[in-house]
């Protein structure tokens, strides 16, 4: 007797527990210091990336996967503001695989707490659909998840882990 593949294995009830622990990390960074912040953040950041590389999906595609925006603009906002906070001066930081680098004689700078709550944004849209979903769309999601990571944040997660890298390792108070 042939088993039965199912949609969701255990790779994807992982990255769901990842996801989910993300983004109660990032609801949390008001109550949180900053060095056990940023760990915490260097923990979880490359364990998503990996997770999301081994996503797979046991379905036939018969619709575009795609995830609605069901995060609030002012929680966004808030979640951002809580860790630019946390980060205070360090928030900011030089990118340097930003496209308009090319062309720019200045530099590119970006926020860490941008792109924390960038990632905050995808976590929590995609929790938010698959939340008491069906097998099927829980399937989607992470259909869309898989293909929002290569084409979008996986960059993002990069350059954030690459920033708080820094302050972890290499920073100094001189």
């Amino acid at each position: 007797m042939q088993k039965k593949s199912s949609i969701v294995n255990t790779n994807s009830i992982a990255f769901i527990g990842l996801c989910s622990e993300y983004c109660n990390t990032l609801e949390g960074a008001r109550e949180a210091e900053r060095d056990e912040f940023i760990e915490r953040m260097l923990h979880l950041l490359p364990r998503l990336y990996i997770a999301a590389t081994d996503l797979s999906v046991n379905m036939i595609e018969d619709e575009e996967p795609y995830i609605d925006s069901s995060l609030d603009e002012d929680y966004y906002e808030a979640v951002r503001r809580n860790v630019e906070y946390l980060m205070g001066p360090d928030d900011i930081y030089l990118e340097v695989f930003e496209e308009d680098m090319k062309y720019s004689d200045t530099p590119v700078s970006a926020s860490i707490s941008e792109g924390l709550a960038d990632l905050f944004q995808v976590t929590f849209n995609f929790l938010s659909m698959i939340r008491d979903a069906p097998d099927e769309i829980v399937g989607l999601g992470l259909l869309a998840m898989r293909d929002d990571f290569r084409g979008y944040w996986s960059a993002i997660l990069c350059n954030v882990l690459r920033a708080l890298n820094h302050l972890a390792y290499n920073y100094s108070n001189d």
